[in-house]
């Protein structure tokens, strides 16, 4: 056989066989009987075989027929299934967004485009995983989530990526401290040279950080303290521990109201592009693609 019987014609003959008459299994199914009639010419065709007598008192199946019909019956249970099972996963997916993102992302932006997808969303349940760059990719990988926000200085190898805005990095300060009084900027030397409250490792602010001194000819920077979040660096900033290198978005407040200074530097390059990332080949769909075009009006107004 060249080609599978089609289930409306295997359907029908299990009617057929249910009903003990052609016009009756036809009826069933809305079906004129002479398309019928052709529906079940052209099965027996296909599979060789002579499927059902016809007499003047009806159709019944012969005995080719109802082993037929039995198999017949079987294949459509699993179809019928089949499409059961993936409505409900199509009615899941559509009712809930899995979401992992790096920890600036999640503290300073996500929340905002979370925010606005669920007021017009309010059914939508939004999971989302905060963690840091490095490990949103094998999250997507995985599977765990649908869509993910990295804010290292390249895209993830082996995912697609987009980018949904802008940030850069900032050496800040506690208002008391001594480079708050420097007339000049502070020279990248000086600022590796310095101890310094930083991001982990694994972070997208601290593999910023870690690119740009590289890209200057510098080595990494001296940590007094590492820590695992934005606030977490933000706080011990603020509590006088020491400067810190973090993201503008982080403490936008914090240099607005004075509880934290700007210290400029010069010759090192710490802009810095935040992207959303999915699985490699496919298209996002359903609350993805509504949250990524959250992110890209959003984007349009910063």
């Amino acid at each position: 056989m060249s080609q599978l019987p089609d289930p409306e014609s295997l359907r029908l003959l299990v009617l057929v066989g249910d009903v003990g008459s052609l016009s009756g299994a036809a009826a069933r199914l809305g079906l004129a009987q002479p398309s019928a009639s052709k529906r079940l010419s052209a099965l027996e065709r296909r599979l060789g075989l002579v499927l059902v007598e016809r007499t003047r008192r009806g159709s019944r199946l012969t005995d080719a027929g109802r082993a037929v019909a039995g198999w017949a019956q079987r294949v459509l249970q699993e179809m019928d299934a089949l499409l059961t099972g993936t409505e409900a996963l199509r009615t899941k997916r559509d009712a809930e967004l899995r979401v992992a993102a790096s920890m600036t992302v999640a503290e300073c932006l996500a929340p905002g485009w979370i925010g606005e997808l669920r007021r017009t969303r309010p059914e939508l349940y939004v999971g989302l995983q905060v963690t840091n760059s490095e490990q949103v990719p094998e999250l997507l990988r995985s599977g765990a989530v649908d869509l993910g926000f990295v804010e290292s200085p390249r895209a993830p190898a082996g995912l697609s990526a987009r980018q949904v805005a802008r940030d850069r990095l900032l050496v800040v300060v506690a208002p008391g401290h001594p480079w708050t009084r420097r007339r000049r900027p502070l020279s990248v030397a000086e600022l590796v040279a310095a101890p310094l409250v930083l991001r982990e490792r694994g972070s997208g602010t601290r593999e910023t950080l870690d690119q740009a001194l590289r890209k200057a000819g510098l080595g990494e920077p001296l940590p007094l303290l590492e820590l695992g979040s934005a606030t977490a660096v933000r706080n011990a900033v603020i509590a006088g521990t020491g400067p810190a290198v973090i993201s503008e978005l982080a403490v936008a407040a914090d240099l607005a109201d004075g509880r934290l200074v700007s210290v400029e530097v010069e010759g090192i390059e710490l802009r810095r592009a935040l992207r959303a990332v999915w699985a490699s080949g496919r298209v996002p769909v359903g609350p993805a693609a509504e949250l990524l075009a959250v992110t890209r009006r959003r984007g349009k107004k910063a």
